[in-house]
């Protein structure tokens, strides 16, 4: 792509996730954004007070796989410009989730009111910016097919602690046939920050998930006679670390419900 239409492609892109985020800042949009702004990498978020974003970085960076860093701001920052110019953490996710002491305590669709000068905030790439590149090498991606959330299961693989942060990783499902399967994971392993390869392949049960037709977040999908589940990395291991560490405090965002960045996928691609 020469460089006058690379950028009018960029500037397409933006100019649908700067509609979006106003979407999403009025609070028009409250759905997931699988499928949505396809080629922009999307984004999970953990907000919690400065005085535990050293051990949260450390978890992240003893556990890249699930955890893989995209952004993080200075403490009482809500922008976080090298992802979007004019990304404001406290209005740009569709819904959040507040923790109080390690409990799911409420929901909200903005944080102005909850806003707090110690407060930093963590950007982790995200499995929907992988679905963009399936999709654009001629996949089913059965959730966005569907137009469901992604099924996400906690899972019995234990994530490196630090600090108070510890805890089993999140796995997101996505079901493929063989050829397919052998496909998705070579393009996938091409982007490390958006949870790269798959963790499991097959048998639900090897990493503890009883019924793989109820997932613990998101919505059930269909999975066709002979097809296999792969199981990715899922950003969502976050949100158990925090139960696990009972903070008084923190913020994420609600399962499926992402940040939408202004940079591509493609930036991020490795090989």
């Amino acid at each position: 792509m020469h460089t006058g239409a690379y950028s009018d492609f960029k500037n397409n892109l933006l100019d649908q996730a700067s509609e979006l985020r106003a979407r999403i800042r009025s609070g028009d949009h409250t759905a997931p954004t699988s499928g949505q702004a396809n080629s922009l990498l999307q984004g999970n978020v953990v907000i919690l007070p400065s005085e535990w974003a050293g051990d949260f970085l450390l978890y992240c960076q003893n556990n890249p796989v699930a955890c893989p860093l995209i952004g993080m701001s200075q403490p009482g920052d809500p922008t976080l410009p090298d992802l979007g110019h004019d990304l404001d953490i406290r209005t740009d996710v569709p819904e959040y989730q507040v923790f109080r002491n390690g409990e799911r305590a409420e929901t909200a669709t903005d944080l102005k009111s909850l806003w707090r000068d110690d407060l930093v905030t963590f950007v982790l790439g995200c499995s929907f910016s992988f679905e963009d590149a399936l999709i654009r090498a001629g996949l089913s991606v059965r959730n966005v097919d569907e137009g469901r959330n992604v099924s996400m299961f906690r899972s019995n693989i234990a994530t490196r602690p630090a600090g108070p942060f510890s805890g089993n990783m999140v796995v997101s499902m996505r079901p493929f046939n063989g050829a397919d399967a052998i496909r998705a994971i070579q393009i996938t392993t091409r982007l490390p920050k958006a949870h790269g390869a798959p963790v499991h392949i097959g048998d639900p049960a090897l990493i503890g998930i009883e019924d793989v037709n109820q997932p613990d977040f998101g919505d059930p999908v269909t999975i066709r006679p002979g097809e296999l589940p792969l199981f990715w990395a899922c950003g969502v291991t976050p949100q158990l670390a925090l139960e696990n560490a009972r903070l008084p405090f923190a913020i994420t965002h609600v399962p499926g419900k992402m940040l939408l960045t202004e940079r591509l996928n493609e930036e991020l691609a490795v090989l």
